[in-house]
């Protein structure tokens, strides 16, 4: 009797009944949607008055480049940013998701929103789900208690650290971190370190290219900077016209 009694609640989260019905298909020699990997490097780091961010600005789909100049940097709050690697839809879904939440605590609350506030909150979305959303973070902000900067995993988990990196030239990105980030730096210092940054994770990675996005955050102010450096540049085709050999400058996409 006491269980009839017992309300059932719905289960938070996703519906995972369809892998059984994907393995049913298998066995009768369907194929299985194959998972897509998706290809990005964003980074951060701590500077001497704030926080720097940066992403490269290549979308993908699969083996295809969707958008040269896609943007990976997501407005959160006034003084907060947060970038985005993994699923595209995931990432600006979260991101947008958490923005209006941290707008309506503001608007409640009359304060500042603090960048541990954002943390929190997106790592407790992201664990609701398991890692079913595909959404790798960077999240930096400046707020009444100085300086902060948040790695975010997509089962939820989070790291505070001076300098972060994501996505899959994050191996790239984190090298030149450790080789060249310091404490107190200039705000050129970091501007010019996150730029190689990216530039490393562009270059040896073939999901990441085209441009190089930068957020400078400090406190009461925010640079966006798009795009910050045109690594690719348009180049020159050499055109024999009559014996004669001609320089053409043709609009050439970058690559």
């Amino acid at each position: 009797m006491a269980s009839v009694l017992v309300q059932e609640c719905e289960r938070p989260g996703f519906s995972f009944e369809n892998c059984q019905r994907n393995a049913f298909l298998a066995s009768k020699g369907f194929p299985v949607p194959k998972a897509v990997k998706t290809g990005t490097t964003i980074a951060g780091i701590i500077y001497k008055d704030g926080v720097i961010l940066g992403a490269d600005t290549r979308a993908t789909e699969h083996t295809t480049v969707a958008d040269k100049n896609c943007a990976k940097i997501h407005y959160i709050a006034p003084n907060i940013y947060c970038c985005g690697a993994g699923t595209a839809a995931d990432t600006e879904k979260t991101c947008s998701l958490i923005a209006s939440q941290l707008e309506l605590h503001h608007l409640n609350t009359g304060r500042v929103v603090r960048v541990v506030t954002a943390n929190n909150m997106f790592s407790q979305m992201l664990f609701r789900y398991q890692g079913y959303i595909g959404a790798a973070l960077v999240l930096g902000g400046v707020d009444n208690t100085g300086p902060h900067l948040y790695c975010i995993f997509p089962h939820g988990s989070s790291d505070q650290l001076p300098y972060a990196t994501m996505g899959s030239g994050s191996l790239a990105a984190m090298a030149v971190f450790e080789t060249q980030w310091k404490p107190n730096m200039t705000e050129e210092e970091g501007k010019q370190l996150v730029n190689d940054a990216i530039q490393a994770g562009i270059y040896n990675d073939l999901g990441s290219g085209s441009n190089v996005n930068i957020c400078v955050i400090r406190k009461g102010s925010v640079d966006y900077i798009r795009p910050y450096g045109d690594i690719n540049a348009k180049g020159k085709r050499l055109i024999f016209i009559c014996g004669c050999m001609h320089v053409i400058e043709l609009l050439i996409g970058s690559n």
